[in-house]
Order: structure tokens, then C-alpha cells, then sequence
């Protein structure tokens, strides 16, 4: 599924990130606290708490990753199968018309016959296998009237167009058959990294499952630390940027009294009362499963949610996080308001929808659910780009 992927340089990844004044403290924390839970490597040959943790979220990173090669397969697939359907109607139809032609030119044989008129050649013509071949003979073509010549090209001009087609309809059909065998594939991906990870999870003792508790709750609570403070720089500059604006309106106005700034805040406002609309969409799904392969209304993975956030706001949101990534103007994490998506990792596999103060809400991981989270949830530097989709 690569061509659903469009590479990116690394100058790109992250435009315009500023990293927040106590971000290297809060992760410096997270990590001191993650080995000190495990510092000694257990005596009987078991992979360390730490360890397992980090399997377990690479696994489910993997199982989103293939989760949308099986979204990207699963839309081609359909796209194919609608071709499909409209190529055979439109070789049913080209059928009919052939079928026609041929009755008109048998009756002209018919009546030929009847009448006595029946030639040697105009048998041989019904009988050929390719009728265009023998009429280029200049003999057989001056016995045939104007009529007879005009269903003689519709004939010839329909078997052409049909059996192209049908041709057409027979490719399609191959690509269909690697598509739903591409589809098959990373659905078995999904299902056998969902598996490992369950095994992983299952084999802690109480114990064990308690301290990865704790260092989760360790890292959620660094994560919103950062986005408190990103939330106080974002302020911090609107405010700036709203004494600039009054400044400069109070100082550009017209003679008589109107501003020249009214297009951008027109802009800026539909923006807003869309964002609006998709933010209070994805916010009544909290608590709803995150599933893969789903969208909605019971449960979604992370591109099915922003996708049907974004549609009820009327804006229409490509399928998967490799085009969505796509569907809109790139800017900074600095600049990023309510309703912007924001992108995950370098192979782009996760997203989320912004609501401010550094949170989003998102459909996590497998075994999750649709909830409100830091965007720094597993750290600053897997944040791969915002997106303003609207």
C-alpha cells in the first residue's frame, strides 16, 4: 500500500514546533520514574516491566499503522467494485444494441433470401468471424444499400465497443482480486500484532499491571504539563496578536469609518463555527471503543473519527491519515486552533482533532477509548504536522 503514502522530506516533519520551557524536565521525569520501576533486570529471564511496555505500545502502533493500510485497501476496493458494476451495465446495455444490430442485418439476409437476391458473398458475410475485415472487398460494399451500409457500421462499431468493455470489466476485475488480497493481508497484520500484544498484557502479574499503571498516570500527567504550557505561549501570543489588530485597525481605517480587515476575520469566523461543529461532534463520542476499520456511530479508530467529526461540520475528509494529511494548509503547532488535525509519527499513522490548550480528542489505540488527551500523549517528538482541513 505504499502509493497511498506520499513521502516527506524531514525538514518538514513538525513545521514551526516550539518546544515548551519545562518539557525537557517533564520527559527527564518520566524517564527516571520508568527505570527506576524496573532497574534491576529480573533474576528468572523475564523481559523487564519497561520492556513489556514498550512492546506493547509498539505493537499497538504497528496494529494502527496496518489499520490504515487496511482503511486505504478497504476504500479501494469499494471504488473498484462500484467501476465494476457500472462497466458491466454498460457492457449490458452495449450488448443489447449489438443484439439489435444483428437482428436488423438478419433480416436484410431474410428478405435477401425471399426475394431471391441472396448472393454467395452475403452468406459468407453473415458467417465471417470479423465482418469489418470482409467488407473492406469493394465489391460486397456496392451491393449494399444505404440502410443495409448504416446497420452494417452500427454493427461493426457496437461489437468493437463492447468487446473493449467487456476487456475493461476483466482488467478491473484482476485489480479487484489484489485489492481484497491486499485487504486480507492487513487485516491478518492487525489482528496478529492485537494478539501479541494481548499475550504480552496477559502474562503480568497484578503487580506488574499496577506499576505500568502508575507510569502511565506518570506520563499523562508530563504530557499535560506540556500542553498547559503551550496553552500559556498560545494565549500569550493571541494576545499579542489581538493589541496588534486593534492597533492597526484603529490606525487603517477608511474615511468613512470602516475597517479594510473585514475578508480575514469573515475567513477566520467560518473557519471557527465550522471547527465548532467538529469539535462538539467528536466530543459527544467520548467514551465510545475505539475499533479498527470502524466509523462510527458505535465505535471508531483515529482517521474514522476525524473524518465524521469534519463531516458534520459539512466538510468531507478523505478516508485515511495518508490523505487526510493532505486535505488542507499545513501550519505550525504554535498556530494550530480548535479543529485542526493533528498528525502522528513519521509513517503518519495517527491523528487527532485539536480543541485547544494543547489537548485533542482522539481514538487512541486498540482496547481504548475516544477520549480528550495532551498532544503530547507519548511525547513531543512524535508529533509529525497540523493540518487546518477547512
Amino acid at each position: 500500500m505504499a502509493s497511498h503514502r506520499k513521502p516527506r522530506p524531514a525538514g518538514t516533519r513538525g513545521a514551526g514546533l516550539r518546544t515548551p520551557v519545562l518539557a525537557t524536565a517533564a520527559l527527564t521525569s518520566v524517564a527516571v520514574l520508568s527505570q527506576t520501576a524496573d532497574a534491576a533486570p529480573p533474576a528468572d529471564g523475564k523481559p523487564s516491566l519497561e520492556e513489556v511496555e514498550k512492546k506493547v505500545d509498539d505493537l499497538y502502533r504497528q496494529a494502527e499503522s496496518a489499520t490504515e493500510k487496511y482503511n486505504a485497501a478497504k476504500e479501494q476496493t469499494g471504488k473498484q467494485r462500484n467501476h465494476i458494476d457500472s462497466l458491466r451495465e454498460e457492457v449490458a446495455r452495449r450488448t443489447a444494441r449489438l443484439n439489435k444490430a444483428r437482428e436488423e442485418l438478419g433480416s436484410f439476409a431474410a428478405a435477401q433470401y425471399r426475394t431471391g437476391a441472396a448472393t454467395p458473398d452475403t452468406a459468407t458475410f453473415l458467417l465471417a468471424d470479423s465482418p469489418q475485415d470482409y467488407f473492406d472487398e469493394s465489391q460486397l460494399m456496392n451491393r449494399l444499400t444505404s440502410r443495409q451500409k448504416s446497420a452494417v457500421d452500427d454493427y461493426v462499431t457496437e461489437q468493437a465497443a463492447t468487446m473493449k468493455k467487456r476487456q475493461e470489466a476483466a482488467k478491473s476485475l484482476q485489480t479487484l482480486s489484489e485489492s481484497q488480497n491486499e485487504l486480507q493481508t492487513a487485516k491478518a497484520t492487525v489482528q496478529k500484532k492485537l494478539a501479541s500484544a494481548r499475550t504480552l498484557l496477559s502474562q503480568l502479574t497484578a503487580e506488574e499491571k499496577a506499576r505500568l499503571a502508575a507510569i502511565e498516570r506518570q506520563k499523562q500527567e508530563a504530557a499535560a504539563r506540556k500542553a498547559a504550557e503551550l496553552a500559556k505561549q498560545q494565549a500569550a501570543e493571541a494576545q499579542a496578536q489581538a493589541q496588534q489588530d486593534s492597533g492597526s485597525s484603529s490606525g487603517g481605517s477608511s474615511s468613512d469609518g470602516s475597517s479594510t480587515s473585514g475578508g480575514s476575520s469573515t475567513s477566520s469566523g467560518t473557519y471557527a463555527t465550522k471547527a465548532e461543529k467538529a469539535i462538539s461532534f467528536a466530543r459527544a463520542q467520548i467514551g465510545k471503543p475505539y475499533v479498527w476499520g470502524a466509523t462510527g456511530p458505535g465505535s471508531y479508530d483515529c482517521s474514522g473519527l476525524t473524518q465524521a467529526a469534519w463531516k458534520a461540520a459539512g466538510v468531507t475528509l478523505p478516508r485515511t491519515t495518508y490523505e487526510q494529511v493532505d486535505a488542507g494548509t499545513t501550519v505550525s503547532l504554535a498556530d494550530a486552533k480548535p479543529g485542526d488535525l493533528i498528525f502522528f509519527y513519521d509513517d503518519i499513522s495517527h491523528v487527532g482533532i485539536y480543541i485547544g490548550n494543547g489537548m485533542m480528542i482522539h481514538a487512541p489505540k486498540p482496547g481504548a477509548y475516544v477520549r480528550e488527551e495532551s498532544i503530547y500523549y507519548a511525547g513531543e517528538s512524535i508529533i509529525h504536522s497540523v493540518v487546518r482541513p477547512a
